[in-house]
């Protein structure tokens, strides 16, 4: 049986229908997510890890970052990888209000638009809207993601190797116009 929070994300690239929708599981973010997004990025601010400064904030207690609230969205959408190539681009990204600690999110997408870029790939547009377990939108983003065309790869097969340059040993790159 197919679960159906991932059979969107396994479809072709021709498959797609614009206004399709999905919802993701949620996910609590914890003080250890919060410390280990500060050291992997350096961005100690004290409103996400001094809680004595927090609390005298407008805020009154520490908040996840922004940036750690879009990366965990992005986790919790189920992409195939036999299908999305890479991420392009999120744009009109807005941090509505604070992530605190504790906090369980989920995200709720539709698919926008889709333009087709080549015979092996397609660009399709989302738009997500990060959700906390008040129901209270807590950011939204337009992501757009590079979409395989075609048959997936067999199961366990690497992706096909691009062609060599002439002699140069270098691989080709698939280049988006912008």
């Amino acid at each position: 049986m197919t679960d159906p929070r991932t059979s969107l994300f396994a479809r072709d690239f021709d498959d797609l229908e614009i206004g399709a929708r999905f919802v993701t599981q949620g996910r609590t973010l914890t003080e250890s997510d919060v410390g280990s997004f500060a050291g992997l990025t350096g961005d100690f601010h004290p409103q996400h890890v001094d809680a004595e400064w927090a609390r005298a904030s407008s805020f009154g207690e520490r908040i996840a970052h922004g940036m750690l609230v879009l990366s965990a969205a992005a986790g919790l959408v189920p992409l195939d990888p036999d299908r999305v190539i890479a991420l392009r681009r999120i744009s009109d990204a807005v941090l509505k209000r604070p992530v605190r600690l504790g906090d369980t999110i989920h995200v709720e997408g539709s698919l926008e638009s889709v333009r087709e870029v080549s015979e092996e790939a397609g660009l399709a547009r989302w738009r997500w809207r990060i959700v906390n377990q008040a129901s209270e939108t807590v950011a939204r983003a337009d992501v757009e993601v590079l979409w395989r065309r075609g048959a997936p790869r067999p199961e366990g097969e690497p992706s096909a190797p691009a062609e060599s340059l002439e002699g140069s040993g270098a691989r080709e790159t698939l280049v988006l116009p912008l």
